[in-house]
């Protein structure tokens, strides 16, 4: 079976409960997509499931995506899999939007992961400190920090018992080597509880929209042993380097080219030497704590030790 053949089973799979459509129709939408406009293949999945989701009046989370398979907080690497999690709720934060009924971070053994729980979805609450079965929650991804979303599909069941948490906190000191594409000013997509990049104004989920500006860093900082992949969000950045969101756009604005600050933070924070602590998602780890070393002496220091490790 061909690869797009296969991706057409799949979406027809999704639908076939909700509107009336056959596989060879799919397998055409996804076929002309591919083979006449050149989208890549999970790319023109994605713009041929959002057709059928408006043509049925629904939600990407009201999809079933076929069986789900228990897993553990680590397995968790890669968007949209349906799986079983059992967790304990380590902390609730204050959703920003009314669509969201409970957002917070839940912990297993092997580590922590945030999740967000629809409020048409109707679930139960989830309790501070309670250990739950969450069956059928599908995965996320955004810059490498992986959520699970708990849908109208979900079961969740209180159980009884304690669950020791993993942690999976990282500290790196060492130099800032590299700033990566795609830090400096940005957009990200504007639909709610998205905030993806936009590739040329394009969002990977909703196509071409109006992006809002954001500020981030992609750093690779070396230890003297490894490269670490770090990522600085707003905040961070704002603090690291003292140019704000507002500032970066009207450099940004001045220049006629978003790059001018991509470079302006280049020349403040490579080759300085930070210690750095905070969560680690996939390969990423999330900057939240940030100091830096004073210099050569702080720097030989690093050295010698990452030697004797």
């Amino acid at each position: 079976m061909s690869d797009v053949r296969q991706h057409a089973d799949d979406i027809h799979d999704q639908f076939s409960d909700h509107i009336d459509v056959s596989v060879d129709d799919v397998e055409d939408r996804l076929t002309t997509l591919v083979d006449e406009y050149k989208v890549p293949i999970d790319e023109a999945r994605r713009s041929v499931t959002n057709h059928y989701l408006e043509e049925a009046g629904l939600d990407r989370d009201d999809l079933a995506g076929g069986s789900s398979e228990a897993a553990k907080i680590e397995d968790v690497d890669e968007p949209e899999q349906w799986i079983d999690i059992t967790a304990k709720v380590i902390e609730l934060w204050e959703p920003r939007s009314d669509s969201v009924a409970q957002v917070g971070l839940l912990g297993d053994p092997t580590g922590t992961i945030k999740f967000t729980k629809w409020a048409k979805s109707e679930l139960p609450t989830l309790d501070e400190g309670g250990v739950y079965e969450l069956r059928n929650v599908v995965t996320d991804e955004y810059e490498g920090r992986y959520s699970v979303k708990l849908n109208s599909t979900t079961v969740i069941e209180e159980l009884d018992e304690e669950l020791e948490v993993g942690d999976d906190t990282s500290v790196i000191e060492g130099a800032l080597v590299d700033m990566q594409s795609g830090s400096g000013l940005i957009k990200r997509c504007p639909k709610e509880d998205c905030t993806r990049v936009l590739q040329n104004g394009r969002c990977n989920e909703h196509g071409e929209v109006e992006g809002e500006f954001d500020l981030r860093i992609k750093a690779v900082v070396d230890d003297g042993i490894d490269a670490h992949e770090v990522i600085f969000d707003k905040d961070a950045t704002e603090n690291l380097t003292g140019i704000s969101l507002e500032e970066a756009k009207d450099m940004a604005m001045d220049a006629l080219d978003t790059t001018v600050v991509a470079d302006e933070i280049r020349d403040l924070v490579v080759g300085t030497y930070y210690r750095i602590e905070g969560p680690t998602f996939g390969r990423y780890v999330l900057a939240d704590d940030v100091e830096e070393l004073d210099g050569p002496a702080d720097a030989e220091q690093l050295l010698i030790k990452a030697r004797s490790m």
